[in-house]
């Protein structure tokens, strides 16, 4: 939580100035009660048959005048007030928000993977909103109504110093009250936002999966899913949601208790004649105020403990270190001619999981194109990500241009030279050159057509509104194929020493697909291609054969053919007699 505090640095004026309007607003609030009082006792004067003979009326008047005055003024400070502490809330959320958009660009893939993509968008909206209310009402209400409350009592001790003591028990009563429901409110809080995560998560994978959930007529199943977590959700919400709203009945009951201890108090004085009515009048205003600030603070203690609860999830997101390991000082690779080495490497994505990798040792040299090959879950595209040090390596090390994935000044340099598709193709809302543009921001147009002709894409952009046909979100108004060669594009405009096509043209057909690599091997780049297909490697300088993580083969498709039986199933199970003919 303390990291938390940084983000008011740029905002000290106005948290300064917001509390302090506040409490000049408060201040002329205390002084009502006295000026009613004075309005009792000597605008009115005695109360004799009935009425009140000796009635001062340009007083009274004078007084009325006075209240409205101290109204007028209050609502310029209260405005004020709440003017300033806006801009700091929404200020600090702003910049929350950037700093956690930022902290979540920076993790490595496996931390977003454990962090959870619902839980990350929980954290950016519903906690930071949350954090966002809790301040603004805090710097309102935090010193008011504290001012209010001990205002009150000390200036009830200047009109009666015999009633101080019902004001003290009072007080320290809902004090009590107060905190013991922010103690035990906090940590339910906490649980709760949590199980907002798992309602987010379904929500989440059920609107974009919703064409599978359909196509296996799962609806009903789903529902029940998302029932049973809302339902988690709301009997969460409702237990602290009852201790919470204990508090204002509690609250109501403790000071309409000493309410009547005082009126009954003031009653037998007044009798007595030794307290004016006025003065019981004032005291009753006084109480009445603290009844009010109580059950103020009673909601700004709720809401200062869900955010509390909710700035503590934010807090250990931006904490959180990415575990990409970044080194300096690395030794480089005795071979430096070559492009990509690959020395011993093992991969484990947790520590008690099955390797992804198991010492896989290979090299490439410039220009050359890799085939990478295997069965599902052969470890393919954990291979290539290992390249642009997407992932860390448990054992061995990975150099480009003979320097280690992991130093710490090649991170940048690295990725801007090399141009990645991955499995999934993902296009974002915008237009077709807003998309190409990731690839190389100062591209021209026509380099942009050149890298659409490659991927063979210009022909389906042509025909709708050139580059400036508009993408939906997530790519939606193309097909599978299409996207793909999108993507394609959009790496190709980086102009890559490195290329690498993870699966990226499943969904392409044979003649497309054979274009699509035979364009891309005129360009001279060295060229990882990640495929189910036989058919899409075959060609490659080089063909890398993976099954459980290890390599079990790695030469030219002759060479697989006679030395590698994995090589030669996946070959056959495509082709018929190995002639060439796809089956």
């Amino acid at each position: 939580m303390k990291k938390l505090f940084a983000y008011f640095k740029n905002y000290k004026a106005q948290s300064v100035l917001g509390p302090f309007f506040k409490l000049l607003e408060a201040l002329f609030e205390l002084f009502v009660p006295i000026v009613v009082g004075l309005i009792v006792d000597k605008g009115l004067g005695a109360f004799v048959d009935g009425g009140y003979p000796n009635a001062d009326t340009g007083y009274i008047v004078k007084m009325c005048l006075l209240l409205a005055g101290f109204g007028l003024v209050g609502l310029v400070f209260s405005v004020t007030a709440q003017y300033f502490s806006a801009k700091v809330a929404t200020g600090v959320a702003g910049d929350m928000r950037k700093d956690l958009f930022r902290k979540i660009q920076s993790l490595s893939y496996k931390d977003i993977d454990r962090l959870g993509t619902a839980t990350m968008l929980t954290r950016m909206t519903s906690d930071v909103d949350k954090f966002q209310s809790g301040v603004n009402l805090a710097l309102r209400l935090f010193l008011r109504s504290p001012f209010i409350v001990f205002g009150a009592m000390i200036t009830a001790y200047f009109v009666d110093p015999s009633s101080i003591g019902i004001f003290a028990i009072a007080i320290l009563a809902l004090a009590i009250v107060v905190f013991a429901v922010m103690l035990i409110c906090m940590p339910l809080y906490k649980r709760a936002q949590e199980k907002l995560d798992r309602v987010l998560l379904s929500t989440r994978e059920n609107l974009a999966g919703a064409r599978v959930v359909r196509a296996f007529c799962l609806e009903e199943e789903e529902r029940a899913v998302f029932d049973a977590r809302n339902t988690e959700l709301n009997k969460s919400r409702k237990f602290v949601g009852v201790i919470a709203g204990i508090t204002n009945p509690l609250t109501y009951v403790l000071v309409n208790l000493a309410i009547i201890a005082l009126i009954y108090s003031g009653a037998i004085r007044v009798n007595l004649g030794n307290l004016s009515q006025g003065s019981v009048l004032a005291l009753y205003n006084l109480m009445g105020q603290i009844l009010i600030e109580l059950i103020k603070l009673a909601n700004l203690i709720v809401t200062v403990t869900k955010a509390m609860a909710c700035g503590s999830r934010i807090s250990a997101v931006l904490q959180m270190q990415p575990s990409l390991q970044v080194e300096e000082g690395l030794e480089e690779s005795a071979q430096t001619a070559e492009c990509v080495r690959f020395e011993g490497v093992s991969v484990q994505y947790n520590d008690d999981a099955v390797p992804a990798l198991e010492d896989v040792s290979f090299s490439v040299k410039q220009g050359e194109t890799v085939g990478v090959i295997g069965g599902t879950g052969s470890g393919k595209t954990t291979l290539v990500n290992l390249i642009p040090h997407f992932y860390d390596v448990k054992e061995g090390n990975v150099f480009v241009n003979g320097k280690n994935v992991k130093e710490k000044d090649l991170q940048k340099y690295l990725r801007n030279r090399i141009g990645v598709v991955p499995q999934k193709a993902v296009l974002f809302k915008g237009t077709v050159r807003e998309n190409l543009l990731w690839g190389r921001e100062d591209a021209s147009d026509e380099e942009l057509w050149q890298a659409l002709k490659i991927a063979r894409a210009d022909e389906f952009i042509a025909e709708k509104q050139g580059l400036d046909t508009p993408v939906e979100q997530g790519g939606k108004n193309f097909s599978g194929g299409q996207k793909q060669r999108l993507t394609i594009a959009r790496a190709l405009v980086r102009n890559p020493e490195i290329l690498i096509l993870d699966d990226s043209s499943s969904a392409l057909d044979y003649v497309t697909d054979a274009e699509l690599r035979k364009g891309i091997k005129q360009l001279k780049t060295t060229t990882f291609i990640v495929s189910q297909r036989a058919s899409s490697v075959r060609d490659a300088d080089k063909i890398i054969v993976l099954d459980d993580g290890k390599t079990v083969g790695l030469g030219t498709h002759e060479q697989l053919m006679q030395s590698c039986e994995v090589y030669r199933e996946i070959y056959f199970s495509q082709y018929d007699d190995g002639e060439g003919k796809a089956v």
